[in-house]
């Protein structure tokens, strides 16, 4: 401390020297001392650093006054609240000096003191506040010197916005002393006004806030000078833009008001009453909903505004008068624009609007199309250049909205049909855009062509192929843009990143004609010394490889031989230089990959030459990934293309990749050496093989199933080529696989990889891995299982799941060894008798027998039938599920024997009719796989179907629940002919037939494009109707199977909505009649019948934020989230998700509702349990207390919702709440970790 008080003696002593270069380095000295956190002052030296400070703000030097401004930040947080304010009284006296250079100096030392307020010290920041604000609005009211209104205006905004709620009771005359401003004559002061203004209406109360608007209005009414009207626009604009969701209640009033003023000839006001009208579209989403048709009239009128210019009708000219006409167009954009033409700023403001227009209404997409797209279109050869850009902006937000629209599109053919879609519309119009386009491409603003091939790839990403046709128009334009003389480096990169993107969405026979045009420009891109322009020219020269001779037809018409040396040749030179970018160096890898893959036939002679690089490029540890990758290709190309210069060398090098620890590495290699191994096993000696077998023990694992997957993939792609190099490594190799079978995560692809390498190894007939020692090495462990352990724990030494994996190996070990089949099963059969106490013997031989059956015809086993029923009786829940799967699987195995069999059992006994139909559920399901199984169950459908009605009414909800899944299953084999007759059931008497046949419904949805979904969309409203059924359980899976379809298929449901939301929301209010007491000896216990059906329904509400927000009236929404959040807890939290959900989805809609929003909230987090509750209700609140605070988090992250006064109050209270404050700052630490949202696609839909 004693140290630290002399350092700062000796700066003070030197700050007073007479030379100024003295000064100035203690003051850089004391600055850079402030800034250490460990710092700490006495008061002594706090008391003369203020004040040396205060006087260098005095100095006559202006980079020492400077520095003491700059020390005043740290110096803030450092001293004690008294000198604060000591500081802060200074500088508003020198605010008021006749010095000019000390205003300007005191005023930037104001600002940069509020900056560095902390708003954790409320009581500092209070007292400096109050000390500033009433000062302030002196200086503002007094009207001597202009200067220093501003420069208090100025400190007043900032103040406002970062405290604005800690001077609520200087809200009032703040407003009185700025209101009067509006009218000054100076710009500048009522300018800074309006900012002052808008982050008042921030904070202010109710009260204020209606007294501003009708203050403004009644101006307005009175008002004759155009320049105050000007001002008081932009003050409603401005007002709405910082509170919309308080503006909104006033619009009816507002909107008539500016609509008239926009009528007036003074261009000025004009933009800013489109200023004001995108405002009210952006901010108050619902309230502007009756005037958007206004509004986009007006703005179709002004967009079109240009007194002072006439466009010829241009159309007929053709694109070489237009290059000839150059000159005169600029020479005309001079005549006219002169400093007095506004017109353009009303343009662009008209486009401004225009755009917020269409980004915030997606329900209106198709009239957009109708009335405002043409228009824009038209408005493509706008003069000036800044209006034209605005304009394409609006276009781009236009096709961007149309993006979710093709996404449904694409789902149901008859959807594409419709006469009038977006989709449609925008086909027919894409002539009239290219034709307006086009040239525009060959101008000489960069700004322009950038704003073109915006537009264009915008149009291409929403409707691929669509510039097909047009490719001779544009093919010019691209040439221009590549062109050395007519570009700048970020041009020629858009240009190509276009031409990319073209090339990538389009046939390959589009651009067959135009290859000879693009190749040379192409070539001279990859020369090109900038580094960013070579790279995306490689990528674009990729894709035309591709485009040149796609591998994927089997001939074509073109020519593409004289091309295939100069593509060759420009990549060479980039992929033999050492010294150039990362970037340029991977890509030219993989395009020199691309272009072997495709024409290496053509390359024979060079590929001595190229081949060797990509070795040498294996071996640098920065591309070698990139090099596996690239080599992957070329060994993939249907080609042959001749790698055995490089075989020899680079399998060392691939078998040492295995070993690093790089995962995208080893997963490129696998994948690259299986292709080798596949189609180059006559160059792969038994040598390079085992120098690859010996690294892959240790790539079998759980850890990682991806890798373990190529890894088994790889060894069966060995076993099926070369025998003898496993002979030694499958003591190695098979412990692993025996262990990863194990392993209760094995399934998919890794476990579809294990069966196939099993399959082959059987067949090489290797020394200890035929049938039987394969066959034994799996099921021991079940064995040994049965033989350490009793019965009552026996099966869990090996995880449930692993019983399934193992099944599932012996039955691929069976089928491909079919003789081995019935011995097998006899074998597991007599286990199944013998040994009915070990549960884990029973269920893996039932599984197994299972598996078998499924590709086996077990039928010459008569005794299968019955030992399979008789394991319906045993102790164990998992064996008789087990015998369930068996008898299904059986049954696939032989149809005609087994499935009549299984109706007549269903039928017969009805203590077993669960499982029986577990059984059924089995055989429909893997039947329906593939048309040749469908065929054969076919002649069986109508007694199924039959037999499956006849037990929908059964009482016990398990079994109806399988008898819809199967009557579901069935539907989708033949939609045509059952989904009538389940219709039909729908006005059955019996309200559990109906259940049935809803959730049945609810099975033929899948998140996959269906034949059933062309049948569903038409009659998914009459299942759906089952919402107002008198019976509640039917109403509970109607909301379901709506959940179901909003998740899965949003489309079917979509058009529906505005008849499905009021029953939706009908179903979340809390019914008094369905709740009733139930006596439990001396207690009395509350029942809520209605809880499950809620439930449902909140449930469904949440899944429509992800599918269907676009339309839903979102206020309709809130006002039953609302509702929820004083429900039921698992209600509450339910809404808590859904407020966190639409806190990012649509904040604007929340700021406005946030207040009645946020007092649940506080209710839920202020709650105290009972001392004498029970632990599991002390566990449920603090569980609703962590859910609720998450949600006040999100509402916290609205924009300007922390400048809310309730908002304020609650985080005060959480703040002065240590439980509370710690729960916080915990979920505030863990939204910051996981802020990464990945929704890039989240636009304000509210």
């Amino acid at each position: 401390m004693a140290s630290v008080s002399y350092h700062i003696a000796n700066l003070l002593e030197k700050m007073t020297s007479s030379d100024k270069d003295f000064r100035f380095m203690a003051t850089n000295d004391l600055m850079v001392e402030l800034q250490k956190d460990s710092i700490k002052l006495d008061d002594d030296s706090e008391r003369k650093v203020v004040k040396m400070l205060l006087k260098l703000l005095e100095d006559k030097n202006g980079e020492v006054q400077n520095l003491a401004v700059k020390c005043l930040g740290p110096l803030v947080n450092k001293v004690k609240e008294y000198q604060v304010e000591t500081i802060v009284e200074t500088l508003c006296n020198n605010m008021v000096s006749d010095k000019e250079q000390l205003r300007d100096i005191s005023s930037i030392g104001l600002k940069t003191v509020i900056s560095e307020l902390s708003p954790t010290s409320t009581n500092l920041v209070a007292t400096i506040c109050k000390k500033i604000t009433g000062r302030l609005s002196n200086a503002i009211a007094k009207q001597e010197d202009i200067s220093v209104q501003l420069e208090a205006l100025d400190i007043l905004s900032d103040l406002l916005s970062r405290f604005g709620a800690l001077l609520i009771s200087f809200h009032l005359s703040i407003q009185e002393a700025l209101l009067p401003q509006l009218a000054s004559p100076r710009l500048a002061v009522r300018k800074r006004s309006i900012t002052a203004i808008g982050y008042l209406v921030m904070s202010c109360n109710q009260n204020l806030f209606n007294k501003l608007i009708d203050v403004l209005l009644e101006e307005l009414a009175q008002n004759t000078n155009t320049s105050t009207v000007r001002t008081y626009i932009q003050a409603i604009a401005a007002i709405s833009r910082q509170a919309g969701h308080r503006f909104g209640e006033h619009l009816e009033r507002v909107m008539p008001v500016v609509v008239q003023y926009c009528a007036v000839e003074d261009d000025e006001l004009r933009e800013y009453c489109l200023h004001a009208f995108e405002s009210f579209v952006r901010r108050c989403p619902k309230e502007i909903s009756p005037h958007v048709s206004t509004i986009v009239k007006l703005c179709l009128k002004y967009l079109c505004h240009d007194p002072n210019y006439n466009y010829d009708d241009d159309d007929t000219e053709d694109s070489m008068d237009m290059e000839r006409c150059d000159d005169d167009d600029n020479d005309s954009e001079d005549e006219y624009s002169d400093d007095d033409d506004m017109s353009w700023k009303v343009r662009r403001a008209s486009a401004k609007c225009l755009e917020a227009i269409i980004s915030t209404r997606h329900e209106m997409l198709l009239e957009f199309y109708k009335v405002i797209s043409p228009v824009l279109i038209s408005r493509f050869k706008e003069r000036e250049e800044n209006v034209k850009v605005d304009i394409f902006h609006a276009y781009i937000a236009l096709l961007r909205q149309t993006r979710p629209s093709i996404s449904t599109v694409n789902l149901g053919i008859e959807t594409m049909e419709l006469e009038e879609g977006p989709v449609t519309l925008l086909k027919q119009q894409t002539p009239h855009i290219i034709k307006a386009l086009h040239r525009h491409l060959r101008e000489k603003s960069i700004k322009t062509r950038q704003g073109c091939f915006l537009v264009l790839t915008e149009l291409v990403t929403v409707l691929p192929g669509a510039l097909s046709e047009h490719m001779p128009a544009l093919i010019p334009g691209i040439q221009f843009s590549l062109g050395d003389k007519n570009s700048s480096s970020n041009m020629k990169i858009d240009t190509l990143t276009f031409l990319n993107c073209v090339l990538t969405h389009h046939p390959p026979e589009v651009f067959h004609s135009h290859i000879a045009a693009l190749v040379p420009p192409l070539v001279h891109a990859v020369g090109d010394v900038f580094y960013k322009i070579t790279s995306e020219a490689l990528l674009v020269l990729q894709q035309l490889v591709k485009v040149l001779r796609p591998l994927d037809q089997q001939s074509t018409p073109f020519d593409f031989v004289p091309f295939v040396h100069p593509l060759y040749e420009c990549t060479l030179v980039r992929l033999k230089a050492a010294d150039i970018d990362q970037e340029v160096k991977e890509r030219a890898i993989a395009c020199m990959g691309q272009i072997i893959s495709n024409l290496g036939d053509y390359l024979e002679s060079e590929l001595q030459v190229c081949l060797p690089i990509f070795l040498d490029r294996l071996r640098n540890e920065i591309t070698r990934l990139t090099t596996v990758k690239a080599l992957t290709k070329v060994a993939g190309s249907p080609l042959k293309i001749n790698l055995k210069p490089i075989l020899g060398e680079s399998m060392p090098i691939l078998a040492s990749f295995l070993r690093k620890n790089h995962r995208a590495l080893k997963l490129g290699t696998l994948t690259l050496l299986d292709t080798l191994v596949k189609n180059y096993v006559e160059h792969l000696t038994q040598d390079m093989i085992k120098t690859v077998l010996i690294e892959l023990p240790p790539l079998i694992s759980e850890s990682d199933l991806h890798i373990s997957q190529l890894t088994m993939s790889l060894l069966t792609s060995i076993s099926k080529v070369q025998k003898q190099p496993l002979l030694n490594v499958t003591d190695a190799i098979l412990p692993e696989i025996l262990n990863l079978v194990h392993s209760p995560l094995l399934q998919g692809a890794a476990l579809n990889s294990m069966l196939e390498f099993f399959q082959s190894l059987v067949t090489t007939k290797l020394p200890g891995v035929t049938y039987r020692d394969l066959l034994g090495r799996l099921t021991a462990p079940i064995c040994a299982v049965n033989g350490q352990q009793n019965q009552s724990s026996g099966s869990h030494l090996i995880h449930k799941q692993a019983y399934h994996s193992i099944a599932k190996c012996v039955a691929a070990l069976t089928v491909t060894c079919p003789n081995e089949a019935l011995p097998v099963v006899q074998q597991f059969l007599q286990e199944l008798k013998s040994k009915r106490n070990v549960d884990s013997i029973q269920l893996f031989a039932l599984l197994a027998v299972g598996e078998i059956g499924k590709h086996i015809d077990l039928s010459s086993i008569p005794e299968l039938k019955t030992v399979l029923l008789d394991s319906f009786s045993s102790q164990s829940e998992e064996v008789k599920t087990a015998a369930s799967f068996a008898l299904g699987s059986v049954a696939i195995g032989n149809l005609p024997e087994y499935l009549p069999f299984v109706l007549s059992e269903i039928e017969n006994q009805p203590k077993r009719q669960y499982l029986l139909l577990h059984s059924l559920k089995e055989i429909i399901s893997c039947q329906s796989a593939s048309p040749a199984t469908v065929k054969l169950l076919q002649p069986f459908i109508q007694n199924v179907w039959s037999m499956l009605f006849n037990h929908c009414e059964c009482t016990e909800e398990g079994t109806r629940n399988v008898v819809a899944e199967c009557l579901g299953k069935l539907t989708l084999i033949d939609p045509g002919h059952l989904l009538p007759e389940l219709k039909a059931y729908l006005s059955s008497d019996s309200p559990l037939a109906r259940s049935t046949v809803v959730t049945a419904m609810k099975f033929t949805i899948s998140d996959q494009p269906q034949p059933i979904d062309s049948l569903l969309r038409g009659c998914i409203g009459d299942f759906l109707k089952t919402l107002k059924d008198p019976d509640l359980n039917v109403r509970r899976v109607a909301l379901v199977a709506f959940n179901s379809a909003a998740h899965n298929k949003p489309s079917l449901i979509r058009d529906l909505l505005d008849s499905i939301l009021p029953e939706l929301y009908n179903e979340t209010k809390v019914r008094k009649e369905l709740i009733r007491e139930v006596e439990m000896g001396p207690f009395k216990h509350t029942v809520d019948d209605g809880l499950d059906i809620r439930k449902a329904a909140f449930e469904c509400m949440y899944t429509l934020l992800d599918s269907c927000l676009d339309r839903i009236d979102i206020f309709e929404f809130l006002n039953h989230v609302e509702d929820g959040l004083r429900d039921h807890y698992d209600i509450k939290m339910l809404t808590y998700l859904m407020l966190v959900r639409l806190a990012s989805l649509c904040p604007s809609a929340v700021l406005q509702r946030i207040e009645r929003l946020v007092d649940p909230l506080r209710v839920t987090c202020t709650t105290k349990v009972k001392a004498n509750s029970v632990k599991q209700e002390f566990e449920k609140q603090d569980e609703l207390k962590r859910s609720a605070m998450r949600a006040f988090a999100a509402l916290l992250a609205v924009p300007d919702a922390d400048k809310n006064p309730l908002m304020i109050d609650f985080l005060a209270q959480i703040k002065s709440t240590p439980d509370l404050q710690v729960l916080f700052e915990g979920i505030q630490k863990d939204c910051s970790t996981t802020t990464t949202i990945t929704d890039t696609y989240l636009m304000d839909i509210s």
